[in-house]
């Protein structure tokens, strides 16, 4: 009996203590469970981590992108070309512009256009004309961060507005106005010696790209664009060096620069399109020199210009009443101050046989002309401003006269004054302009007739 209780005891006792065992060993397994899951998720995170690093080490080694040298801006407001997409591998792609409408009111018709580029008006015209015009909205792709050799890096600039002329010439053409080609050029940087190259489509130096007058209304066709303010788009090389890269202080640039030769004809206007010009003849591009000097609220330069037309063609068989070559030489001085709330703007220049970059009141020719402007302009609050402008053209009477009927038109002098006040807020720009202009004209050499027109305009603009 003893034995058979002693027995009994034992296996309830093995039995309790398998019961009790159980639940710990549950709770053992579980615990392993738990510690695998733990050590599964921390060799996950490891692995993320890892992955994180190598992306911030291959973004530290990679080359930041490089902005082109640019000058200003022939635009108001310019944006920084900050990138928004991207093309080739390292290439940053930035897309900026503005959107422009003018509301205008005109005495007469205008040189150049009516509305947005209207500059002086047409001698002896008559009758007032109004209307709403759209063609200074303009858009730009800059492209930067692209890698070239050794130290150089490379970038360029893509830009078009809308004065290609209108879609035909119907009863709804002008609502249509066509994209036009204004630059397009490549660079090639070096930060470390301060040297760019450009290659392509860009503004000669004649051309006051650092100190545009100020308007709303006349941006691609600025005021005193012909009268006073010269210059043009062409396809060229320019090296821009700093002189003094990486010290502190006045910045002082030189640049050089040959561009593709121009005139009008001398077999007829047509053959502009095909190269065919007197500027075309061989190999004698536009040769320029441009000395830039800049500081924190001012800026000064100067300019030289040469080229060599031959006025009997390509062909070398048109007939030459005057002379077979015209030789373009031209000086320039401008810059810009900025005394607090003051803004100054102004250049003068003088030359002859400077037609093809829009000088002697765009009159082609052997003609001596002398001419600039001046803007005075005030920030009244961080919003509101108000300008005052006056340009001045003045060719020699005596060679447009000589040279009329063979590239000049018989215009003798011109003067144009301008007044705006505009609301800057944010991207948007609102304005009010009034521009006079007042010609003097001969259509015989003998008579003289003034011609005067004004021009009232309401402008919008908005910058992205």
């Amino acid at each position: 009996m003893i034995t058979r209780y002693s027995n009994r005891y034992t296996a309830l006792a093995l039995s309790m203590a398998c019961a009790l065992a159980m639940p710990l060993a549950a709770h053992a397994q579980s615990n392993d469970t738990r510690e695998q899951q733990l050590e599964q998720r921390v060799a996950q995170l490891e692995q993320q981590l890892n992955e994180l690093k190598a992306m911030i080490q291959a973004q530290k080694a990679a080359p930041a992108p490089a902005m082109p040298a640019q000058n200003v801006a022939a635009a108001p407001a310019t944006q920084a070309a900050t990138p928004t997409f991207t093309s080739a591998p390292g290439v940053s792609v930035a897309l900026h512009g503005f959107i422009s409408a003018t509301a205008f009111d005109q005495s007469k018709s205008f040189t150049y256009g009516n509305g947005q580029n209207a500059e002086y008006p047409v001698p002896g015209s008559n009758g007032s004309l109004s209307g709403v015009d759209v063609r200074n909205t303009r858009f730009w792709l800059d492209f930067s961060g692209a890698k070239f050799a050794g130290d150089w890096i490379g970038g360029g600039r893509i830009e078009m507005d809308f004065f290609g002329g209108y879609n035909g010439t119907g009863a709804y053409s002008q609502q249509q106005p066509i994209p036009r080609l204004r630059q397009a050029y490549m660079d090639l940087s070096n930060p470390d010696t301060g040297s760019t190259v450009r290659i392509g489509q860009q503004w000669e130096f004649m051309f006051p790209l650092d100190n545009v007058s100020t308007s709303l209304s006349h941006i691609a066709f600025p005021l005193g664009f012909g009268t006073g303010m010269i210059g043009w788009r062409f396809p060229g090389l320019v090296w821009m060096q700093d002189l003094n890269h990486g010290s502190a202080g006045v910045r002082w640039r030189l640049d050089l620069g040959v561009f593709e030769g121009s005139w009008n004809g001398p077999d007829g206007a047509v053959n502009n399109t095909n190269y065919l010009t007197a500027g075309n003849v061989g190999f004698r591009p536009q040769v320029e020199a441009r000395l830039h000097v800049q500081d924190k609220d001012w800026l000064a330069y100067a300019v030289a210009h040469y080229s060599e037309v031959d006025l009997r063609g390509v062909s070398g068989t048109t007939p030459t009443p005057l002379q077979s070559t015209v030789k373009s030489v031209g000086y320039e001085v401008g810059g810009s101050w900025k005394p607090g709330p003051w803004m100054f703007k102004g250049l003068v220049y003088t030359g002859k046989g400077l037609g093809e970059i829009f000088g002697d009141l765009s009159q082609f020719g052997d003609i001596e002309d002398t001419g600039g402007y001046l803007q005075a302009g005030y920030n009244f609050t961080p919003n509101w401003s108000a300008n005052a402008f006056y340009g001045m053209s003045k060719p020699n009477t005596a060679d447009v006269i000589r040279w009329m009927g063979n590239g000049a038109t018989g215009l003798l002098r011109n003067r144009q004054s301008a007044l705006n006040v505009q609301y800057s807020a944010g991207a948007y720009d609102l304005g009010l302009e009034w521009m006079h202009d007042v010609l003097d004209s001969t259509s015989n050499g003998v008579d003289r007739k003034t011609t005067s027109g004004n021009q009232l305009s309401v402008s919008a603009l908005y910058h992205f």
